[in-house]
């Protein structure tokens, strides 16, 4: 993804009781070297979508599909004192940054038994070291730093599994449609349309 011809590239990402992970996965991809696109694969049901959900939580505290709250994140795995979050790293204009989130989810008492609700956290880390700690606070200097929301994110720097299967087993008419759903370009067929019908009527 790009903002002002600077390219966003994720560095690492951590994973720790989300989704199928039980424990705490990293994904480091600066072993890829700095490519621009990423593809990633696997089987059925071995978690592709759940990096895609974690990178997209990370920023903006949402899942990366319509049906995944953020309150269904917490591994149904993992161990009852494993801490659920989310840690990021990218680069984006040659400044790096870390974003780091917790879903809402019930945790083990500190003292005590039984349970008590650990409350939906973030906390960004900004190039010169500030940290901004506050969920809406981070959810504006996000937007601030990339430059589009959540839904302009999903739709340019992601193209998910289920959007990726209807692109390939789609006509051409239907796989013209899906590429302006995936990437909101709705707006420029109407005036592509508009014109020609104003084009027809002068000639």
């Amino acid at each position: 993804m790009e903002k002002g011809g600077s390219k966003l590239r994720p560095l690492k990402l951590i994973m720790s009781a989300f989704g199928p992970y039980a424990g705490s996965t990293e994904v480091d991809f600066t072993s890829l070297g700095e490519r621009r696109l990423y593809l990633i694969t696997g089987d059925t049901g071995a978690g592709k979508t759940t990096i895609f959900d974690a990178i997209t939580f990370a920023l903006y505290g949402e899942a990366s599909g319509e049906i995944r709250e953020a309150s269904m994140l917490r591994s149904n795995y993992a161990d009852e004192k494993t801490p659920t979050f989310v840690e990021l790293s990218f680069v984006l204009g040659g400044k790096e940054y870390r974003v780091r989130r917790n879903p809402e989810y019930n945790r083990p008492k500190a003292r005590g038994e039984g349970f008590t609700l650990q409350k939906s956290d973030a906390e960004l880390t900004l190039p010169d070291g500030k940290i901004i700690t506050r969920q809406k606070d981070v959810n504006q200097q996000i937007v601030e730093i990339l430059g589009i929301d959540r839904s302009q994110f999903t739709r340019i720097a992601m193209i998910a599994q289920g959007d990726f299967l209807r692109i390939l087993h789609a006509k051409s008419d239907e796989r013209e449609r899906i590429f302006e759903e995936v990437f909101g370009t709705q707006a420029y067929s109407r005036l592509s349309r508009s014109l020609k019908e104003r084009w027809s009527e002068k000639r």
